[in-house]
């Protein structure tokens, strides 16, 4: 795992997070933010979610990391299971991807997508 760009906490992404994450919003060609959270379901009980928002959606509720200018933002609900998560990218052929690191997590699955705290 490479180093988190930020010593903040919260929601942590490392360099080839941001960049990879930035590169796939390139893609989408809109100024958009990345909503990370969490749902009931898969093999370990929660589900890490990850998708792209539009910054005019973001909620008074909702939580605010900044990477020099792009945002991602995270429910308060979610964050209490995401709170110290670091999302790191690898793109190894065999279990590349986006890689979560969650210190909450109790137990998590084999393909890392989904956790129990």
């Amino acid at each position: 795992m490479t180093q988190a760009t930020q010593s903040q906490q919260g929601i942590l992404l490392t360099e080839n997070g941001l960049r990879q994450v930035l590169a796939l919003r390139e893609k989408q060609g809109q100024d958009l933010c990345l909503r990370v959270g969490v749902r009931n379901g898969g093999c370990s009980g929660m589900s890490y979610l990850m998708d792209f928002a539009d910054p005019k959606d973001i909620r008074e509720d909702d939580d605010v990391f900044d990477y020099d200018g792009f945002k991602v933002i995270c429910d308060r609900k979610s964050l209490l299971y995401l709170y110290g998560l670091v999302l790191d990218y690898n793109d190894a052929l065999i279990g590349g991807g986006f890689q979560f690191t969650n210190p909450n997590a109790s137990q998590t699955c084999g393909c890392g997508k989904s956790f129990s705290a």
